[in-house]
């Protein structure tokens, strides 16, 4: 999905986001500033960072005040030093301010987000695992915070409980085993099938029952590597829980075509942004 399509789908949500910054009007601004005045701003980066909502800022400027004029100095995926200015923005101050923070917040969290993927796709140079962000999302920010870890040079889960079958453990215990939980989804959907498992009989089950997907739950590099030997490719293998910096590269040298790691967007920073009037 294109970054100008997920705007589209998101405008209702950051004209509401607005609102709630800004319910009626900003008494600072209309007190202290003149509405006839016009600011120059810069956008600046305070710490090194990849760069990801671009657009999306300037989707919250332009909802304020059309009029703004910004110019794009940087891109959404580009790695920036602390001190870069990405973005130069002229118009009505009153505008700008009232635009700012909502703008920034998504600015700030997008970027965060890209930054701690890139560091995760960094440990695991040279190796076939790919990093993948799950649905441990901020409510009503999905599409803003997937996006964002392809700007970090990840890749996309499941988007929603739509797109493919992911049967884990509940939904084991609930349709009374591993065996009777894929025949019943593959009764009905022809999708690609992940099913999440926790030991080697699991493993077992899974691969007799021909799932195209094993997703190791919270095992060690050890027996990841133990896992990937046993399905010799009769399934792609995905290693969830766990992962940290410290153990990401294990678990991509033990063999792992995935790795799934719900920090990307549970506990990601957020990256240090101002805006500043000249």
């Amino acid at each position: 999905m294109s970054i100008n399509t997920i705007i589209r789908k998101m405008r209702p949500l950051i004209c509401e986001a607005l609102r709630e910054d800004c319910p009626q009007k900003d008494i600072t601004s209309s007190a202290c500033v003149s509405k006839s005045q016009f600011n120059h701003a810069i956008v600046i980066a305070k710490q090194d960072m990849i760069l990801s909502g671009i657009p999306v800022f300037c989707a919250v400027m332009k909802e304020v005040d059309k009029s703004i004029r910004i110019s794009r100095l940087r891109k959404d995926g580009e790695a920036v030093k602390k001190g870069t200015v990405a973005l130069e923005i002229y118009g009505k101050s009153v505008a700008i301010l009232r635009a700012e923070r909502v703008a920034l917040n998504y600015l700030q969290r997008m970027c965060g987000i890209a930054s701690i993927t890139a560091q995760f796709v960094k440990l695991v140079a040279g190796t076939k695992a790919n990093i993948l962000d799950t649905r441990k999302t901020t409510p009503n920010m999905r599409l803003l915070e997937k996006y964002a870890v392809t700007c970090g040079g990840g890749h996309n889960h499941r988007m929603s409980l739509s797109d493919m079958p992911l049967i884990k453990e509940n939904h084991i215990r609930a349709a009374g085993g591993i065996a009777e939980a894929v025949r019943r989804t593959r009764k009905v959907c022809r999708k690609t099938l992940i099913l999440e498992v926790t030991s080697r009989q699991e493993v077992m089950e899974g691969l007799a029952i021909g799932a195209d997907i094993l997703l190791l739950d919270n095992m060690t590099a050890r027996q990841v590597k133990e896992m990937v030997k046993l399905c010799a490719g009769k399934a792609l293998v995905e290693v969830s829980g766990g992962v940290t910096f410290k153990t990401v590269r294990k678990f991509a040298l033990a063999g792992a075509d995935r790795i799934s790691v719900g920090a990307l967007t549970h506990s990601a920073p957020a990256a240090d942004i101002s805006l500043l009037f000249e």
